[in-house]
C-alpha cells in the first residue's frame, strides 16, 4: 500500500475529509438545514417576547385612563390639521384673519412650540424603543423551545424506521 492508502485507512481520517468537504461546500451553498433552524428560532423568541407583554398584570383605572390620554395627542395633530383645510374651504375669509394672528406670534415662541411637540414624540419613541428589547441570541444548536422527550426519541433513531 502506497502513502495515499495509509493516510486514508485511519477512522478519523475519512469523517475529517467528510466535514472538510461539508464545510467548503457551505462557503458556496448556505445550508438549508441551518437557514430553518435559526428561522424557527427567531419565531420562537418573538412568539415569546409576545407572550411575555400578555403576561403583565392587569392595569388599573388610572392606568387605563393616562394610557388613553397619552395616545390623544396624534389624532388630534392629524384631524385638526384636516379640520383646518375644511375650515379654510368653508369660511376663507375667516381661516385667512385667523392665520394673520398666527403670523403675529413672536418666532421664538414657534421654536418653544416645536421643541416641545419633537421632545415629546421622540421621548414616546424612545420609550418604545427601549422598551421593546433586543431578541435573545441563542449560541449554535441550542434550541429555543422547551425540551421534547418524544422528539429527542425520534431524532435519536427511535422511530422505528
Amino acid at each position: 500500500m502506497g502513502m495515499m492508502g495509509q493516510i486514508l485507512t485511519g477512522a478519523n481520517t475519512v469523517s475529517a475529509i467528510g466535514s472538510a468537504a461539508k464545510g467548503v461546500a457551505e462557503v458556496f451553498v448556505p445550508s438549508a438545514t441551518r437557514r430553518m433552524e435559526l428561522s424557527a428560532e427567531a419565531q420562537m423568541a418573538a412568539l415569546s417576547q409576545l407572550g411575555e407583554e400578555y403576561g403583565l398584570p392587569a392595569l388599573g383605572r388610572f392606568d387605563r385612563i393616562v394610557n388613553g390620554l397619552n395616545r390623544l395627542p396624534r389624532p388630534f395633530l392629524a384631524f385638526g390639521t384636516l379640520g383646518l383645510f375644511t375650515y379654510a374651504m368653508i369660511d376663507p375669509l375667516a381661516f385667512s384673519q385667523r392665520m394673520v394672528g398666527l403670523n403675529s406670534v413672536p418666532e421664538p415662541l414657534w421654536w418653544l412650540l416645536g421643541a416641545i411637540v419633537a421632545f415629546y414624540f421622540g421621548a414616546r419613541e424612545t420609550h418604545y424603543f427601549r422598551g421593546r428589547g433586543a431578541v435573545p441570541m441563542l449560541p449554535a444548536g441550542q434550541a429555543a423551545a422547551e425540551p421534547n422527550p418524544a422528539l429527542d426519541d425520534w431524532r435519536d433513531g427511535a422511530n422505528g424506521v
